[in-house]
C-alpha cells in the first residue's frame, strides 16, 4: 500500500488537490482584503480587476510551485505555501500604502488598467522572490 501513496501520479493528484483548495481559500481572502467584489467586477467586464486577480492567482500558484519542488512532505509544502501567500497579501497592502496619491482598490474598481497591470506585475514578480526564498 505504501507504494501506492508514493507513486508520482498519486502524489501529483494530492498536491494538485491541496493547492486548488488553497487557491480557493486565498481568493476568498483576497475578496475580503479588496474593497471591490472580484468576480462580480470580472463578470461586468472590468479588465483591471481581471488583471489584478489573474496576477494574484498566478502569484499564489507560483509560490506553491516553489513550495512543492523544495519540500518533501505535504505538510511542509502546505506550511511554506501558506506563509508565502501571507507575504503576498502583505505585499498587496504595501502597494496600497506606497501609493498615497491614489487609492489602488478604487482605481482597479474603476477599471484603471494601468493600476490593474501594475498590481498583476507586483503579485507575479514578488511571487518569484518569495518562492526563491522558500527554497533557500
Amino acid at each position: 500500500m505504501k507504494e501506492f501513496w508514493t507513486h508520482p501520479m498519486v502524489e501529483t493528484a494530492g498536491y494538485f488537490s491541496v493547492v486548488v483548495l488553497c487557491l480557493v481559500v486565498s481568493m476568498a481572502v483576497f475578496e475580503i482584503v479588496t474593497k471591490y467584489k472580484n468576480w462580480q467586477e470580472i463578470k461586468n467586464g472590468n479588465v483591471a480587476v481581471a488583471l489584478a486577480t489573474g496576477g494574484k492567482i498566478l502569484g499564489v500558484c507560483n509560490i506553491f510551485r516553489y513550495s512543492i519542488s523544495e519540500h518533501s512532505s505535504l505538510l511542509e509544502m502546505l506550511g511554506w505555501g501558506l506563509f508565502g501567500f501571507t507575504l503576498l497579501i502583505f505585499a498587496y497592502i504595501l502597494f496600497e500604502f506606497f501609493t498615497p496619491k491614489f487609492n489602488v482598490d478604487e482605481e482597479i474598481a474603476n477599471d484603471n488598467r494601468s493600476v490593474g497591470f501594475i498590481s498583476f506585475t507586483i503579485s507575479l514578480g514578488l511571487s518569484f522572490v518569495i518562492g526563491a526564498s522558500i527554497g533557500a
